[in-house]
C-alpha cells in the first residue's frame, strides 16, 4: 500500500511537470503524457502497478463525463444534434463493425464477439485530446460544437457496444436482435434515471441551506451516484451522468451563488487535470506485464496489428465524414434551408480530428482480467496493447499534424465569437444603464455613486468600441466608495438576470454567456471581499 501510494504521488508530479514543460514547447499536453507513459517504465525501481479493472473504470469515467457535459451548451447540442448523433451513433457503429471483422481476419485466433469489444474499445474519439490540440487556435465554432458534443456522446454508444461485447466473451452467447433491443431500452432509462437524479440534485442545492464547500462536495458526488444508480438497474450509466451534467448545467444560474460557482470551478478544474494526467499515464506502468505476455505472439507482430488497427481507425473516420456531412444536404431540402453547406476543409478537420484517449484508455483497463470460469481473459493483454498504439498513433500523428492544417486552411468562421462577445457586453452595458436612469433618477443621495457606476458602463462601452475614457476617483470619500460599492453589487444581480433572460431567449451562446458569468462572479467577490 504505501509503494503504491509513493507512485501515485510520483504520477501528481510528473502530471504537473510535463504540463508545465508542454506549454513550453507548444505540445498538447496529452501527447507528451502519453510518450512519458511509454518510457516512465524504464525508470529504474519503478514498481509493476497491478490496477483492479472496475476501481479503474469507477473512479475515472464518471468525473470526467460529468465535467464535460457541464461544459456543454444545451443549446448549441441541440442545434448541431444531427451532425453530433450521426458521428456518436453511426460513426461509433460503423467503426466498431469494421474493427471486429478486420480484426478477426488479422489475428489468429480472434473472435467475432473480441473483435466488437475491441471496436467498442477504440471507437470513441476523446474530448480532452481534441480541445487541447485546438486550443488557441482559430477553428470555426460550428466545428468545436461537433466535436465537443460527438466526444460526449460517443463514449455511451461505444460502452453500450463494450458491454454487450463482454457478455458475449464471457458467455459465449450473443444475439443480435436482442443485443438492438437492448441498446435501446439501456439508453432510454439511463436517460431517464440520471434526468430523475438531477432533479433532486436541483432541488438540493436550490432549497436546502447549503454552504459553497457543500454545493462543491455534492457535484464531486454527483457523476458517481448518477453512474451508479444506472448501473445498479443495468442501464447505461454513461448516459446516466451525461443526462444529468447537460440538465444542472442549463440550471446553474439558478442553484448556485458567485461564491460556489468560482470555488467549484477551481477544485473541478485542478480534479479533471488530475484524472486525465494520471491515466494517461499508467499504461506505462502496465506496459512490462503487458509486452511479456502478449497471448502467444512475438511484439513485432503485436506493432503490426497495432498499425493495422489505428491506420484502420483514420481511414473509417475519414470515409464516413464526407458522405455524413454532405448527403443530409442532397438529400433534404430543409437542411439546406436551415443549415449553410459547411466548407471541404472544415470536413478534412472533422475528419482529422479523431484523437483517442482516456476513455479508450479506462474501457481497455477496465477488462476482466478472468472468465467465470476462473481462466484467463483471452487476448486481454492483445487489446490493451492495440488500444495503446490507436491512442499513441492517433494522438501523435493527428495530434502533432492537426494544429499546421488548421493553420493550413485558415477557414473564415462565419460564427464570429468575439464579434458575439463584443455584442453581448454592449447589450448588457445599454440595459444597466438604462435601468440605472428608470430606478434612480431622482435619488439625489447617491447621485455621486450614480455617477460613477454610469461612468462604469460607458466607459466599458467606449471601450469595447475602441475608445476609452478615464475617470479618476480617488478623490472621493469613503462613503461615496460604500455607496459605489453597493451600487455596483445592485448592478451585477441585474446583469445577471439579463444574462439569464438572454439564455432563456437562445439570442447567444452559452460559452459566451458563461464567460461574462464568471467575469461577474469574480467582480462580485472582489467587491464584497473590500466590504
Amino acid at each position: 500500500m504505501t509503494e503504491q501510494l509513493i507512485v501515485f504521488v510520483f504520477l501528481l508530479f510528473c502530471v504537473s511537470l510535463l504540463s508545465v514543460v508542454a506549454d513550453k514547447i507548444k505540445v498538447p499536453y496529452p501527447i507528451l503524457l502519453v510518450l512519458t507513459g511509454l518510457v516512465i517504465w524504464v525508470v529504474p525501481g519503478m514498481p509493476m502497478l497491478e490496477m483492479n479493472p472496475d476501481v479503474v473504470f469507477f473512479i475515472f469515467l464518471p468525473p470526467l463525463l460529468y465535467a464535460a457535459a457541464w461544459q456543454t451548451s444545451w443549446n448549441d447540442f441541440w442545434k448541431w444534434k444531427r451532425s453530433i448523433f450521426l458521428l456518436a451513433f453511426g460513426l461509433v457503429i460503423f467503426t466498431s463493425v469494421v474493427v471486429a471483422y478486420f480484426s478477426v481476419y488479422l489475428i489468429p485466433g480472434f473472435t467475432l464477439a473480441l473483435g466488437f469489444l475491441l471496436g467498442g474499445i477504440v471507437s470513441p474519439p476523446d474530448a480532452v485530446a481534441s480541445t487541447s490540440v485546438m486550443k488557441g487556435l482559430k477553428v470555426p465554432k460550428r466545428l468545436s460544437i461537433i466535436l465537443e458534443g460527438e466526444s460526449l456522446i460517443n463514449d455511451a454508444s461505444s460502452l453500450i457496444i463494450y458491454r454487450f461485447a463482454i457478455v458475449a466473451v464471457m458467455t459465449g452467447m450473443f444475439s443480435l436482435g436482442h443485443a438492438a433491443g437492448q441498446f435501446g431500452l439501456v439508453s432510454v432509462m439511463g436517460v431517464l434515471i440520471g434526468v430523475v437524479i438531477a432533479n433532486i440534485l436541483y432541488f438540493m442545492h436550490r432549497y436546502l441551506p447549503t454552504t459553497p464547500s457543500v454545493d462543491t462536495a455534492i457535484t464531486l458526488i454527483s457523476p458517481y451516484f448518477c453512474y451508479l444508480a444506472a448501473e445498479y438497474f443495468h442501464f447505461s450509466g454513461v448516459l446516466s451522468v451525461v443526462s444529468a451534467g447537460l440538465f444542472l448545467s442549463w440550471r446553474s444560474d439558478e442553484i448556485f451563488n458567485y461564491e460556489t460557482r468560482i470555488q467549484a470551478f477551481g477544485v473541478w478544474e485542478t480534479l479533471i487535470f488530475i484524472l486525465n494526467g494520471v491515466v494517461f499515464i499508467l499504461i506505462g506502468l502496465q506496459l512490462p506485464l503487458i509486452i511479456k505476455n502478449l497471448d502467444g505472439f512475438t511484439l513485432p507482430e503485436a506493432i503490426t496489428f497495432g498499425l493495422a488497427i489505428s491506420l484502420l481507425v483514420m481511414v473509417i473516420r475519414m470515409l464516413w465524414i464526407f458522405p455524413g456531412t454532405y448527403l443530409p444536404h442532397l438529400i433534404s431540402k430543409r437542411i439546406r434551408e436551415r443549415e449553410k453547406v459547411p466548407h471541404w476543409k472544415a470536413v478534412v478537420l472533422a475528419g482529422w480530428s479523431g484523437m483517442r484517449g482516456v476513455v479508450s484508455l479506462a474501457a481497455a483497463l477496465a477488462l476482466p482480467l478472468t472468465l467465470p470460469d476462473g481462466t484467463a481473459f483471452p487476448f486481454r493483454n492483445m487489446i490493451l496493447f492495440i488500444t495503446f498504439c490507436v491512442i499513441l498513433m492517433t494522438l501523435v500523428v493527428q495530434g502533432l499534424t492537426l494544429p499546421f492544417l488548421i493553420k493550413l486552411f485558415n477557414i473564415p468562421d462565419s460564427d464570429n465569437p468575439e464579434e458575439e462577445e463584443r455584442k453581448l457586453r454592449l447589450q448588457l452595458s445599454y440595459s444597466a444603464i438604462e435601468f440605472i436612469e428608470s430606478n434612480y433618477a431622482q435619488e439625489d443621495a447617491t447621485r455621486d455613486a450614480l455617477h460613477h457606476i454610469k461612468t462604469k458602463y460607458e466607459r466599458q462601452m467606449d471601450h469595447i468600441n475602441r475608445r476609452m475614457l478615464t475617470v479618476d476617483l480617488t478623490r472621493h470619500s469613503e462613503e461615496v466608495f460604500a455607496e459605489y460599492n453597493k451600487l455596483q453589487l445592485h448592478m451585477i444581480n441585474f446583469e445577471r438576470k439579463e444574462i439569464k433572460t438572454l439564455r432563456r431567449k437562445n439570442q447567444y451562446g452559452d460559452d459566451v454567456l458563461r464567460k461574462l458569468e464568471y467575469e461577474l462572479d469574480l467582480e462580485e467577490a472582489a467587491l464584497r471581499n473590500f466590504g
